[in-house]
């Protein structure tokens, strides 16, 4: 196993008379040749101070993660600007049987003495139970005790294809009324834990069968049953679910590394040949921290969840029987920025959600008009949208996907992708000539040449001075001020 090198440095640091086990995720992860990113460790006695003492001896950080179960975090720097997390505990019980079957499911109840790591302790048969692809409880208890392991174990399900066994899910049902007991952020990460897995639509579905929902995203479950006119082919949960497969096909392949032989349909091919000359500039983005637990590519299929969440609010239906959604984009925006302030997303998290939600029809509605977008168009696209545009075209080829269905022409389909192409285009090739052209005239020289006093006429000429500029009409401060005085005359 590549982490023994790792015990053996840290046995090296821990007095004899203590005994030090690593358990949970880490073995279960080795024993299915994964990277390992964090170590759990349960010791007899002293954790806090071995916890210390490995952090002074690796001049790692350190932090008192939880007093109450004496548990400190070391956070290693590893080459490639990577970090291994070490959490040292008291172990629960009087022994570390005891502490392994007080623990979630058999698959993580294994450990291993790190001074004798050949040896396996396994009294729940963990490592059967992983052949075997079972997701088993660890004790009848194991959900009461915690109910977030419910959304825990759905999230191991879908990650290694495990098959939650009847009993287990008896249990899990049972405890669903206790989930209040929960803090909203130790349910949002499992959350996000499951979006950043590879199969986040089966995690997705399983919650919803639970009855888990209505306790971390209640919007979600209004969805189902609201029937969408055409083109749309599926109710409004049923295209969201959709439309988050289709984002997670799309970025798979503009990945790195993608080979464009293999696509496996002439729409995966399609986005291959148009956009994959940005698959480093898009790996980039969305791998890109908003903080140390989230990155933009959760955050995306956060906002897709949310994309269309407004439609029962702002469902209306003519005389003629014509089902419409007025402002959805904008009353969607507003629900998911407030769902997200009551999981304890950063503000930065919640501008940007927002921003995607309000601005991901608008790649779609320009798909509607057969020509490129102009300059004019993807200044104002980049001005609304910020940092948040690149997010809101994958987004917006996502949805058109999953709105189609098989039935999505090549037509349509070539020209949407030319269109985030453009966009794209402009933000990564030309952004100092499309997007953020350099100031040619400030607010105290405008007021100077044209005799003017502060007010709110300032950023408005000023706004479209960049605007020209974007569009290419303005190049120059002869000319921006022309534009300037003309404005003035218009305003009066």
């Amino acid at each position: 196993m590549a982490f023994l090198p790792r015990l053996e440095q840290l046995s090296q640091v821990i007095p004899p008379e203590i005994q030090v086990f690593l358990v949970g995720g880490a073995v279960r992860d080795a024993l299915l040749g994964l990277a390992i990113h964090d170590m759990d460790f349960v010791l007899d006695r002293d954790s806090i101070l071995v916890a210390r003492r490995m952090a002074d001896a690796f001049q790692a950080a350190y932090y008192l993660l939880d007093p109450e179960r004496e548990t400190g975090r070391v956070i290693l720097n590893e080459p490639g600007n990577k970090r291994l997390i070490l959490d040292f505990s008291l172990q629960r019980g009087t022994d570390l049987d005891s502490d392994l079957r007080a623990r979630d499911f058999t698959i993580n109840a294994m450990a291993l003495d790190i001074r004798r790591p050949d040896k396996l302790i396994d009294p729940l048969g963990g490592v059967q139970d992983l052949h075997s692809k079972s997701l088993k409880a660890c004790s009848e208890a194991a959900f009461s005790t915690d109910p977030l392991r419910i959304i825990r174990g759905v999230r191991l399900a879908a990650t290694f294809g495990l098959h939650i066994q009847p009993d287990t899910l008896q249990l899990m049902h049972q405890a669903i009324p206790e989930l209040p007991r929960v803090s909203q952020e130790r349910m949002r990460d499992e959350l996000f834990r499951i979006l950043a897995g590879a199969q986040a639509v089966p995690g997705l579905r399983t919650l919803d069968l639970l009855g888990v929902l209505p306790y971390i995203l209640p919007e979600l479950p209004l969805l189902k049953g609201i029937a969408q006119p055409p083109p749309h082919v599926a109710d409004v949960w049923e295209h969201t679910l959709s439309a988050i497969q289709a984002l997670e096909s799309i970025t798979n392949v503009l990945a790195p590394g993608y080979d464009p032989d293999s696509a496996p349909n002439l729409w995966a091919g399609l986005v291959s040949f148009r956009l994959g000359r940005y698959r480093e500039q898009l790996q980039a983005h969305l791998n890109t921290p908003i903080n140390p637990d989230r990155s933009v590519r959760e955050l995306l299929l956060f906002a897709a969840l949310y994309h269309d969440a407004a439609k029962p609010k702002t469902l209306e239906v003519d005389e003629s029987g014509t089902v419409r959604f007025f402002q959805h984009a904008e009353e969607g925006s507003q629900l998911v920025a407030q769902r997200a302030r009551s999981l304890h997303l950063s503000n930065e998290e919640i501008e940007r959600l927002a921003a995607i939600v309000r601005y991901h029809m608008r790649p779609i509605l320009l798909a509607k008009d057969k020509t490129l977008p102009s300059r004019r168009a993807i200044y104002r696209f980049f001005r609304d949208a910020g940092g948040a545009g690149v997010d809101v075209c994958l987004l917006s080829l996502a949805d058109t996907m999953a709105t189609y269905g098989p039935g999505l022409s090549q037509d349509l389909w070539e020209h949407h992708l030319d269109i985030v192409r453009t966009f794209l285009e402009a933000w990564w090739e030309r952004h100092e000539e499309n997007i953020s052209p350099p100031t040619l005239i400030n607010g105290n020289e405008l007021m100077k040449h044209l005799r003017i006093q502060p007010g709110p006429q300032i950023g408005r000429i000023l706004e479209a001075i960049r605007e020209a500029q974007a569009d290419g009409q303005v190049s120059n401060l002869d000319q921006a001020l022309d534009l300037a005085r003309s404005i003035q005359e218009e305003q009066g």
